[in-house]
């Protein structure tokens, strides 16, 4: 056998220079009409004992539904009903910590997230600060967690998001709204019923399902693109196409936008998100607009940027009679508008993703105040 002698260290060591991110993806997950029904059956080998409950962390819209009746709770499980009506905060996350860390003597088996961005997050937050110690608030960033989260399910009763397939938990906190974005954020289940996003109101529908589109306009027009997002991406975009766009059953229209937020949400797991997504931080920061109808405000308003994407988005505001709220920021101060631009600027992620490199040579904070304005 010949050995080779004549490799080139310089070579050996560009090669090994090339660093690529090994990003997990949720391991187990189930989908179809009537799933829901397993989630028992799912969470039982995950029990570690009778006094380790499941933590179920649901919607306050499902108080007193069918939906809340079907929840298999075993032994002493806690069932807790949480508003979706703001973002979810890092306090908030701090407070469900400490109440479950006090009455408990172990760990919870696992947490479950039952509702839409909101929860899920939420429920992904709380299973990583159980062993991680500390506020939400200092992990917010990039790779802060050091331990694995307690087991965790998310069950998404509304979709477009992709805070079910994610590995961040986007949280207001007191300085800055930003997700905890972390390898042990994942879910280790997650359960897609088309079933229990029925009467989501029809706002509410549109406002998450824009969530979708807009990450797909945003990665497959950004500077990170490459095969593994562009796939995704792609499949995502033509999904929400034939949602909004098209006239399907409604049943049919479900599964497509549950499978067009599991594949946006992908999309951006090797890329990024751009202008809108963090213009709308702002927004959701300061005057606690809820994010996806914070998108769409700013989305509109982008043609710039996403010249096509606007415009198609424009046809499916009027094909399904959205009237967006205006005047929204009419009355705010110079601080305001200050503070706004503050948070936006830091997403230098989403900036690189947007415009490339240099993008501060062309993104200042009076750009972003005309863009603002019209909102």
């Amino acid at each position: 056998m010949k050995v080779r002698n004549d490799i080139d260290i310089k070579e050996v060591t560009n090669i090994n220079a090339v660093k690529h991110r090994n990003f997990p993806q949720v391991p187990k997950v189930i989908f179809g009409k009537g799933c829901f029904n397993q989630l028992g059956e799912i969470l039982l080998p995950q029990r570690k004992h009778a006094d380790a409950p499941f933590i179920f962390l649901v919607d306050d819209v499902f108080k007193n539904t069918e939906l809340a009746k079907k929840i298999p709770l075993l032994f002493n499980d806690e069932l807790i009903f949480v508003s979706s009506a703001e973002e979810p905060k890092t306090n908030q996350v701090d407070q469900l910590v400490h109440d479950i860390l006090q009455k408990y003597t172990s760990l919870p088996s696992g947490i479950v997230g039952i509702g839409g961005g909101t929860l899920l997050d939420l429920a992904k937050a709380v299973s990583l600060l159980l062993t991680n110690k500390g506020s939400a608030a200092d992990y917010q960033g990039w790779d802060l967690i050091q331990k694995p989260s307690i087991y965790k399910i998310g069950v998404p009763t509304i979709s477009g998001t992709g805070a079910e397939v994610s590995r961040t938990t986007v949280l207001l906190g007191p300085e800055k709204k930003l997700g905890i974005n972390s390898d042990f954020t994942v879910f280790d289940q997650v359960v897609l019923d088309p079933e229990v996003t029925v009467g989501v109101p029809k706002d509410q529908w549109f406002y998450t399902g824009m969530d979708c589109y807009i990450h797909c306009i945003e990665s497959l027009n950004g500077t990170y693109l490459n095969a593994f997002s562009k796939s995704y991406g792609e499949m995502a975009l033509e999904l929400c196409k034939e949602v909004y766009l098209e006239n399907l059953e409604a049943l049919e229209s479900r599964e497509k936008l549950m499978m067009a937020s599991w594949h946006g949400g992908m999309s951006i797991a090797y890329s990024q998100v751009g202008v809108a997504h963090a213009m709308s931080y702002g927004l959701s920061y300061l005057l606690g607009i809820k994010h996806g109808i914070g998108n769409c405000l700013v989305f509109q308003h982008l043609e710039e940027f996403y010249g096509e994407g606007v415009a198609l988005f424009n046809e499916m505001k009027q094909k399904h009679q959205i009237e967006l709220p205006t005047g929204i920021c009419k009355d705010l101060t110079e601080d305001d508008f200050d503070t706004l631009c503050s948070v936006a600027l830091k997403m230098e992620p989403l900036w690189e993703n947007a415009i490339g490199k240099n993008w501060k040579e062309t993104i200042t904070p009076e750009k972003l105040k005309s863009i603002y304005r019209k909102i």
